[in-house]
């Protein structure tokens, strides 16, 4: 399809330097391209032309990108017999402004609207704010995306039943129900710490980071911010398991064997557990240490209960676990809690018995055995 460009303009063009020479400014203060900015100005002209003008033709705009000079052109598709005279021409004038044209082409014509140098400055300020402003966001959306997994410090904002907003500095942190402790009250104006979970973007195009104090992962770098060791590698965390507000356990470990993992995260007098246990407003932390041997590391999980022993099956990832009578409710602790967590802890399915039910269950075990061997020599004596 060929293009035919007349030009009928008794005026020149709209130029701009002035524009061209912010462009340039703007590409080396913001990163944001020149080139970007003037495809964005000259599609946003198309559409004022459209509106201030109460055009229905078909219009394309272009800026030169070394003086700003603005054309308009109008575009005609060439026709045998036209429908619409707004984006159509015939043959016949067509072929009066060039004999080469045929049926199928585009005429151009530049066309100069009274008045347009204003709309399109108005027009190209309007665009330029707006482009930063979306290359703000997007400078602020890669540096937040980039802290995920971090802790944040943020003022509460507003605080409902459904959400807590939070001041982050140069963006808002927002921190859904099911990210919430739900034994802490937030209130206006307190700072507090929270773990960027996530960066989405709102539907305005503003970055928005979700901001969680419920994760488990709260908890880890909580550890690793107040403990040494785990920040430099020498202590490391092997999982996290929590119930929100109430009581977490961590599994701890280091390669090196003159290391106390247990005891360094603690600290002297639990001072350095202490730090973590204030920011999560009196949750308990069950610091025990990992241990790739799955019996061992599964009774420590169930600490403070004591454990008389752990049978596993290794494809099942299943462990029975016997506890001291008096040791029960400690082990499976209240509503569940302490088997749950370290269920969640050890990723195992942990089922405990006190002594007394796993005698009375091999007992049964055993009565059920000799009553089929019996039935079975029954049946054998009845043949």
């Amino acid at each position: 399809m060929k293009k035919q460009s007349k030009k009928q303009a008794k005026e020149p063009a709209i130029d701009n330097k002035e524009l061209i020479l912010a462009l340039e400014e703007l590409e080396k203060e913001k990163g944001i391209k020149k080139e970007y900015l003037l495809e964005s100005i000259e599609t946003a002209l198309v559409t004022a032309y459209k509106r201030n003008f109460d055009s229905l033709e078909n219009v394309k705009v272009v800026m030169d990108q070394k003086t700003g000079a603005t054309h308009v052109f109008s575009m005609k598709e060439i026709k045998k017999k036209i429908e619409n005279a707004d984006t159509e021409i015939t043959v016949k004038e067509a072929q009066k402004i060039n004999p080469d044209l045929k049926e199928g082409d585009i005429l151009e014509t530049e066309i100069i609207p009274r008045d347009f140098g204003r709309i399109a400055a108005q027009t190209a300020k309007q665009v330029i704010i707006q482009k930063i402003r979306e290359a703000e966001r997007e400078i602020i959306f890669t540096e937040f995306n980039d802290r995920k997994g971090e802790i944040v410090s943020g003022i509460i904002q507003k605080a409902d039943r459904n959400i807590v907003v939070m001041d982050l500095g140069k963006l808002e942190g927002v921190m859904p129900t099911k990210e919430q402790i739900p034994t802490e009250n937030y209130k206006v104006n307190d700072k507090i710490k929270g773990y960027v979970l996530d960066v989405e973007k709102g539907a305005k195009g503003a970055p928005q980071v979700i901001v969680s104090r419920s994760h488990p992962d709260f908890v880890r770098k909580l550890l690793e911010f107040e403990i040494p060791e785990i920040y430099e590698g020498v202590i490391e965390i092997k999982s996290v398991s929590r119930d929100a507000g109430d009581r977490s356990k961590v599994a701890v470990y280091s390669p090196d064997p003159n290391i106390d993992p247990v005891g360094s995260c603690v600290g002297q007098r639990g001072v350095r557990i202490q730090n973590v246990i204030n920011e999560l407003n009196g949750e308990k932390i069950d610091v025990i240490e990992w241990n790739e041997d799955p019996s061992i590391y599964i009774a420590s999980a169930l600490l403070p209960a004591q454990i008389l022993a752990v049978d596993i099956k290794e494809e099942e990832k299943f462990a029975q676990v016997i506890v001291p009578d008096n040791q029960l409710s400690l082990a499976i602790g209240k509503s569940g809690q302490n088997a749950r967590l370290a269920a969640r802890l050890t990723n195992w399915k942990i089922d405990i018995k006190s002594e007394t039910q796993f005698r009375e269950m091999l007992m049964q075990s055993q009565n059920s055995e000799q009553s089929e061997e019996i039935e079975q020599q029954d049946n054998e004596e009845t043949e």
